[in-house]
């Protein structure tokens, strides 16, 4: 069957979710499903032939998770050919299309990725495929690089592909659907382009009204509903009748490729077979008006959560991004929460910090991957109870993508206006056995997913930030890395301590190498030669300067205070004409420090000097260690 002929002609239907009907035709687990190619080859050849019985006129190799992520190459190799050659022989009794199968490959590096894709489609290619489909993404990685691998050897080839999204139309990497939709279609390497799996057919249908796909050709394959777990097991337990009249409908609003994923059965496709038939028939005898074209606006009108649009009269801007963006170089200050329920002091602090003339309290997400009072709630309570502005960092180590949009939303209706968002320490060895990491997205993709969002569902954008890290080895590749941030949804950056002379010449180069960038330059006074001595060597990130490590030799807090002073303002003295305004990082709740530094710095730019200022001032030495 030639795809393009059948399309002009009528919707396509393909088959359901060959994994999960193997697993509960076998009662297991579902992995192995594609070595069953060749272990069990008639039982999938079976399989394919119930489907295509009851109506499906496009099939896909059982071949979804055959990759090196999973098998070893040397198998991968004859899965790809025992599964194409079963769903070949099976589908030439109804000439029904067969799609190479190809599912997401996860956990690479980006030129692993790439290589991977290529290997899976030059394979297909040599077995005689003309028909592909990219199912199950959840971004563009080394996808477009496929596609035009297989336009160079088959330029007739019908090339789907399709994303995996939640209700709000994300995919699990934070991306939105219809961007990756219309970035691949327009391209011109795709033919058909939509989403698959993780919801039921309503909620896709829900979630496609939500998106501006006028002119992409779409291919929707919902899952049969939503899942149950049972002792380890997943069951899906629709009524494939629901499902069929789900299908029916999205073929009526303008879809023209359709299937099932998770949890769709034969019985699943035949209801959707005989509702599509009826649905046809009716438009074609008049009865009912005729559907629009692929990928028109569809009609349905609830909205897709049911909630109220963000009401952006009540949005207050923030003041310290007004100062940012005017030039008047605001003074944002870290303070670090608290390790354990006491709060008063830390509020205390956050009052004193905005008293002597913070513009902004930023507060770090669990630093050093160590649990503490969570940054996004205090940046809320300090704007409540201190009146201040905060900007909580936001780390990708400890949240999922339903995590992260439930926090910011939840920010957002607080009116917090600036993130930082930074991937986060690693979480030590020892922990990790108790301990997991997320790490879902890495900061710039995360980056992109809060643009993507204040864009679609909040009442302002965030301020997006990243961190710089100006003490980098190699500070070349981490300009290459905040390029792609600002092109993520980032505006600035905050950088790491500048306590040497690589650090200026680095922060130098960032200034002229990201232009249009706010930057903020990173001061932490050392207060003593241990803090030094552990900053240097056990603080990633941080470097200082041999001689700055050698002052503190010998001194007391006092004048180690007072040295820690003069450091500061020598700093900000230095970086002043390449920086946007200043991040002080606040050791051991030094406050009063932090306030010394900030009017020493605008004494600096208010008279162009310090001398006098430095010996006539008196550093406040009442903060704790």
């Amino acid at each position: 069957m030639n795809i393009r002929d059948e399309l002009k002609r009528e919707p396509v239907l393909f088959d359901g979710g060959m994994g999960s009907y193997f697993a509960a035709r076998e009662h297991e687990t579902g992995q192995g499903c594609e070595r069953a190619s060749i272990d069990e080859p008639m039982l999938i050849s079976a399989i394919h032939r119930e489907y295509l019985e009851v109506g499906a006129r496009a099939i896909k190799t059982n071949t979804f998770a055959a990759n090196s992520c999973n098998y070893p190459r040397e198998l991968v190799d004859r899965i790809l050919r025992a599964s194409w050659n079963l769903a070949v022989k099976a589908a030439e009794s109804y000439d029904a299309a067969v799609f190479a199968d190809i599912g997401p490959v996860s956990g690479l590096s980006p030129q692993a990725t790439r290589e991977e894709y290529r290997f899976l489609v030059d394979k297909f290619l040599e077995l005689g495929a003309k028909n592909f489909l990219f199912e199950t993404q959840q971004d563009e990685e080394g996808l477009k690089e496929a596609a035009e691998r297989i336009r160079e050897a088959e330029p007739e080839a019908f090339i789907i592909v399709s994303f995996a999204i939640g209700p709000d139309g994300f995919t699990r990497s934070g991306v939105y659907a219809e961007d990756l939709l219309k970035d691949l279609t327009g391209s011109g390497l795709f033919d058909a382009a939509g989403c698959n799996c993780v919801i039921g057919v309503r909620q896709m249908q829900m979630a496609i009204e939500d998106m501006d796909l006028h002119g992409v050709t779409l291919s929707v394959m919902p899952n049969s509903g939503q899942p149950v777990v049972i002792e380890n097991r997943t069951f899906f337990d629709s009524d494939p009748v629901y499902f069929g009249k789900g299908i029916a409908s999205l073929y009526e609003s303008g879809v023209r490729i359709l299937g099932g994923c998770c949890g769709t059965t034969p019985r699943h496709i035949a209801e959707a077979r005989k509702a599509l038939d009826e649905a046809i028939a009716e438009n074609e005898s008049g009865e009912r008006a005729e559907a629009g074209s692929a990928g028109a606006d569809i009609g349905y009108t609830e909205p897709l959560s049911g909630g109220e649009s963000p009401d952006e009269g009540i949005v207050r801007e923030s003041a310290f991004f007004r100062k940012l963006a005017a030039g008047g170089k605001p003074f944002a200050v870290e303070l670090d929460p608290p390790d354990h329920g006491g709060l008063r002091t830390y509020m205390e602090d956050a009052a004193k910090l905005d008293a002597a003339g913070a513009d902004i309290i930023t507060i770090a997400d669990c630093p050093g991957a160590r649990a503490r009072m969570d940054s996004s709630l205090l940046a809320c309570m300090i704007q409540e109870e201190v009146g201040g502005e905060a900007v909580p960092h936001i780390t990708c180590r400890d949240r999922n993508i339903n995590a992260s949009k439930a926090l910011l939303l939840g920010l957002s209706a607080a009116g917090v206006r600036n993130v930082l968002v930074v991937t986060g320490d690693t979480i030590p060895t020892a922990k990790r056995d108790e301990v997991k990491s997320v790490y879902e997205f890495n900061s710039r993709r995360m980056a992109a997913f809060v643009r993507t969002l204040g864009e679609k569902s909040l009442a302002a954008p965030f301020h997006i930030f990243g961190a710089l890290n100006v003490n980098a080895v190699n500070f070349r590749s981490q300009l290459a890395i905040a390029k792609q941030k600002l092109d993520m949804g980032m505006c600035g950056f905050m950088t790491q301590p500048v306590l040497s002379k690589e650090a200026v010449d680095n922060l130098k180069a960032a200034r002229e190498g990201l232009p249009g960038a706010y930057i903020m330059g990173g001061i932490l006074p050392p207060v003593s030669e241990r803090n030094c001595v552990f900053m240097e060597n056990e603080m990633s990130g941080i470097h200082l300067a041999p001689e700055i490590i050698a002052a503190y030799r010998g001194l007391d807090k006092a004048p180690a205070e007072k040295l820690a002073l003069e450091i500061s303002l020598r700093a900000a003295r230095e970086i002043g004409p390449y920086v946007d305004g200043f991040y002080l990082m606040t050791p051991f709740r030094r406050v009063s420090l932090m306030a010394d530094i900030m009017d020493g710095i605008r004494e600096q730019r208010e008279t162009g000097t310090l001398s006098s200022w430095i010996d006539s001032h008196d550093v406040d030495n009442e903060d704790k260690a």
